[in-house]
């Protein structure tokens, strides 16, 4: 893993489509002692002849909450799915590099990679036919793991990690779609935690919630980076100001800016990043 005391990210645009090669930007953040988690270099994504993701090249820091914003469209969620090989379920593919602790994410058995880099999706999908218990419980049963008192201890832990347990530890046996949509998603969060990934991707999480559930979101992402590295993506400005440490703006497929969260919300060095903050468009 690198230890460089500079975070640096470098941000690359195709502001000139006949160049042969894209304009390049860099941006830089000073964090004393930051590690880099995770890293896409010179990163392009397809989806058929469409391209959706341009010469993108952005460092990820280890405990941090890095928010991605910009319009529909934009190829937000498609970066995220590029880290941990999503992109590929779609039927997309990708040139460029992209690296967990330095070592190419194409170097890993999917499984494997995203035990390690698990994600929450957009819409809450406990399973269905699964208790609440078994549903947290799910990846680890399947990665073999039979001991009841493990099961229970690490139930527990996730539910609680999830800030769901003093709501569910009496009907633990009742169905995960009987749950709120909030509770629902918390369910969700706590099964991606069962399996102890290290990195935790979040696709809009709480766009579908109600402003108190959507709080309980925010409040749980916030107390989690202590523990894991966090990529978000989500349409809601004040929720990227609210929750994140670092913040990159994404438009027509290129990364346009990235700075500490504070600085991109008040003093944006791009002018496209300040009329999207400012809501002139998207």
């Amino acid at each position: 893993m690198p230890n460089d005391e500079t975070f640096s990210i470098s941000v690359r645009t195709a502001m000139d489509q006949t160049s042969p090669a894209p304009q390049s930007t860099v941006a830089s953040q000073h964090m004393p002692g930051q590690q880099v988690k995770m890293s896409a270099t010179d990163l392009n994504a397809y989806f058929g002849k469409t391209h959706a993701l341009k010469h993108v090249s952005l460092q990820v820091p280890a405990n941090r909450v890095l928010a991605i914003i910009g319009p529909s469209g934009c190829g937000k969620s498609t970066f995220l799915r590029c880290l941990n090989r999503m992109h590929e379920v779609a039927g997309g593919t990708l040139t460029g590099s992209v690296t967990l602790d330095g070592e190419e994410v194409l170097a890993y058995d999917p499984v494997v990679l995203r035990r390690r880099v698990g994600m929450v999706f957009q819409k809450a999908n406990p399973f269905p036919t699964m208790s609440i218990f078994d549903n947290v419980a799910a990846g680890l049963r399947l990665n073999g793991v039979r001991d009841k008192h493990k099961l229970r201890e690490t139930v527990e832990r996730c539910l609680r990690q999830a800030a769901l347990w003093d709501e569910v530890k009496d009907s633990l046996d009742k169905s995960g779609v009987s749950l709120s949509g909030g509770q629902q998603q918390r369910l969700c969060i706590a099964r991606t935690l069962a399996v102890d990934p290290e990195v935790v991707l979040m696709d809009e999480p709480a766009s579908a919630l109600d402003p108190i559930s959507t709080a309980k979101i925010e409040e749980l992402i916030y107390s989690l980076k202590s523990n894991y590295t966090i990529v978000i993506v989500t349409h809601n400005m004040q929720q990227a100001a609210r929750v994140s440490d670092i913040t990159a703006f994404f438009y027509l497929g290129e990364l346009i800016e990235v700075g500490e969260t504070k600085k991109m919300f008040t003093t944006p060095e791009k002018k496209q990043t300040e009329d999207y903050i400012t809501g002139r468009f998207g």
